[in-house]
Order: C-alpha cells, then sequence, then structure tokens
C-alpha cells in the first residue's frame, strides 16, 4: 500500500493571463491613482503651495496610498470603492479650478482628468471581470 510520501503532488497550476481589457484597465486605474499621489504633492509642496515651502494640504494624497495594494492585488473590491472615493478629490478638482489663479487652477484641471481616467478604469475593470465571471 503506498503511503501518502509515494504519492506525487499535483503540479502547480499556470496562472491565468487576465483578459487585455482587464489588464489595461488595471493598469490605466493604477498609473492614474500614481499620477494623482505625485500631483497632489508636487502641487502642494512645489508647483503651487499655498505658503511658502509647501502646504499642510499635501496630507491629502495619505488616503490615495491605502488603495494602491488592492489595486496591485487586483481585488475587485477595492476598484468598487475606489469608483466612489475618487470623486471627492474630483470635487477639490473643480472647485480648485474656477476658485484658484494658474497654475494652481491648471494643476486642478490636470487632477479632473485623473479622477475621471480612475473612475473610467475602475468602471470597465469591474464590469469586464463580472461579464467574465458571468460566461
Amino acid at each position: 500500500m503506498p503511503s501518502a510520501m509515494d504519492v506525487p503532488a499535483p503540479p502547480p497550476a499556470a496562472p491565468v493571463a487576465a483578459p487585455p481589457l482587464v489588464a489595461f484597465a488595471r493598469g490605466l486605474a493604477v498609473a492614474s491613482l500614481l499620477g494623482l499621489i505625485v500631483l497632489g504633492l508636487a502641487w502642494e509642496l512645489w508647483l503651487a503651495p499655498l505658503r511658502p515651502g509647501g502646504s499642510w494640504l499635501v496630507l491629502k494624497v495619505l488616503p490615495l496610498c491605502v488603495p494602491l495594494a488592492g489595486l496591485l492585488r487586483n481585488r475587485m473590491y477595492t476598484y468598487r470603492w475606489v469608483s466612489l472615493f475618487v470623486w471627492l478629490y474630483f470635487i477639490e478638482g473643480v472647485v480648485r479650478s474656477t476658485g484658484d489663479r494658474p497654475p494652481s487652477s491648471w494643476l486642478a484641471m490636470a487632477e479632473i482628468a485623473l479622477c475621471l481616467a480612475l473612475f473610467a478604469a475602475c468602471v470597465l475593470h469591474v464590469r469586464s471581470r463580472l461579464r467574465k465571471a458571468a460566461t
């Protein structure tokens, strides 16, 4: 009678490649989120701070660092809540684009564009994965 030690272990399963649309949406979401982080840091520290030498508004970047791990790990839940969370930064961009002077208003418009790209990437990612799971 063979023992458990004699039975060979099954080969590890090959990772399933993500469909191209899901991979694209993931890349766009991560790039947009990193863009928002870099823009927020540069905006409040060097490009157009409210005070010389930087502003406490740089702390607005910290909440953006939280979902980065979930997006990199491809967690569906993270994509869902980021698609709602990003609207806070969109609102800030709209307010500051209409109320601030250049170059701060230009940076706010860049923030708006990054927020829209992040939202679109999250929606595309979630819809593509749900469509794939349904088939």
